[in-house]
């Protein structure tokens, strides 16, 4: 019998709400007085992110159902190895198919909503409005015609965080932006009710827990209330959402997740400085900005890219790579241990250093770091190249954590990691073998 559905056919429609780093613990926090965000979190469970922690590791991963060794992406950056020019990495660098994909071939519609490292928006069976990294509207959307349709409402694609929480009212002003344009976007894709899959993603978040994340955990901070009432206005966004999905006709079902936790932020922790200091990394001179990696100098050992994907400066693999075949081993166990072995005020700094193929098994070697640190929870692992300190504050004050994003599942599903909500959606759809 072909997979193809007939037109007639019943719905068992799919909605996925997305809420980029929100933690468990906060969610039923906020729950005491936020009641959609409490009705979520009831009965919530946790998912456990893609290594590393990063936004478009763990939204790839949901969104092709495979983890970062097959899909491959690894960060926010790539280098090429020929002229270590760093670019951000996006959905041009995704080497699996999606879920999206999918269900087109099974005839199946997705509508999708600000779900990030979707930029450049990929031809599907739907509508696509593309998330983070997405630096401009016309390139952002699928069908096109939708982005005259987003113009003319003033969408937003991102809101600007440059000037961080040292202006915290700019920053709730450009989230409240934000949130309003998601709004416009849910009901110009939703409300015809032509789609099987709902993808909707809310990552101001995300954005506010990076630079107010004490403001909003202390309710003696001078911000609190600030962030508080902002917070009032998400959870009424949500509430939007949850209504339209109430009002669903027919079989439905609502998955809730986020792409991994937050904590408080102790400090920042430059990986790469840590490897100058060492004697790994040197440079040619002092480089342009933080992603400059062009100043790598041949006689480099290792580098980091983010947040802590090491590689060794092998020769043939890198243009200047000097690193010969049996300097791998003794350098990997130098390096390993060392950082197993960085404190900060007394603190262990990193909860593992895995190797690269215990990390990422049957990724081929190109792609595939050397090693992959994971810092513990407060430490915020970093791959600049124009730092001098290894440790120090920037302007955020909370990180990324591996563990406790919330997951919800009306019905009843816990999975392990990102990559098996994605499996989720194909099995609900009966895909998962195809």
């Amino acid at each position: 019998m072909s997979l193809l559905l007939s037109a007639a056919a019943p719905r068992r429609r799919l909605a996925v709400l997305g809420l980029d780093g929100l933690p468990l613990a906060l969610a039923r926090r906020l729950g005491a007085t936020l009641p959609n965000i409490g009705r979520l979190a009831q009965g919530a469970t946790t998912v456990r992110a893609e290594l590393p922690e990063l936004s478009p590791v763990n939204w790839t991963s949901f969104y092709t159902g495979e983890g970062p060794e097959a899909h491959g992406v690894l960060g926010f950056s790539r280098m090429d190895p020929a002229t270590y020019r760093l670019d951000v990495a996006c959905a041009a660098d995704v080497r699996r198919p999606t879920v999206f994909d999918r269900l087109g071939a099974a005839g199946l519609v997705s509508r999708v909503v600000n779900l990030p490292n979707t930029y450049p928006a990929r031809p599907l069976r739907g509508m696509l409005v593309a998330g983070f990294v997405a630096p401009e509207l016309t390139r952002a959307v699928y069908p096109p015609f939708l982005a005259d349709l987003l113009a003319k409402s003033g969408y937003r694609l991102e809101a600007d965080t440059t000037r961080r929480n040292g202006d915290l009212d700019y920053l709730l002003g450009e989230l409240r932006r934000t949130l309003d344009s998601r709004l416009t976007a849910l009901s110009l894709l939703w409300d015809d009710l032509a789609w099987d899959l709902f993808v909707h993603v809310f990552t101001e978040t995300d954005r506010l827990f990076h630079f107010a994340m004490d403001a909003v955990l202390d309710p003696g901070h001078p911000r609190h209330d600030a962030c508080l009432a902002f917070l009032k206005d998400w959870d009424a966004a949500i509430g939007v959402f949850l209504a339209k999905y109430d009002a669903l006709p027919g079989e439905k079902r609502l998955l809730v997740m986020a792409d991994h936790g937050f904590t408080r932020l102790a400090t920042e922790v430059c990986v790469n400085t840590w490897l100058r200091q060492h004697g790994y990394l040197s440079l040619t001179g002092t480089p342009a900005d933080e992603w400059d990696a062009s100043v790598i100098a041949g006689p480099s050992r290792a580098f980091a890219l983010d947040p802590g994907r090491i590689y060794l400066h092998r020769q043939g693999r890198f243009a200047r790579g000097t690193v010969q075949p049996e300097e791998v081993e003794p350098i990997l166990e130098e390096i390993r241990n060392g950082l197993l072995g960085l404190t900060w005020n007394g603190e262990r700094v990193m909860e593992q250093v895995l190797r690269g193929e215990e990390c990422y098994p049957g990724m081929e070697g190109g792609l595939r770091p050397d090693l992959v640190c994971v810092g513990r929870p407060g430490f915020d692992l970093k791959a600049k190249f124009d730092r001098d300190a290894v440790f120090g504050l920037h302007g955020r004050t909370g990180a990324h954590t591996v563990e406790g994003a919330i997951f919800a599942d009306s019905q009843g599903a816990r999975p392990e990691r990102m990559r098996d909500v994605g499996r989720i959606v194909l099995d609900h759809f009966n895909l998962s073998g195809n």
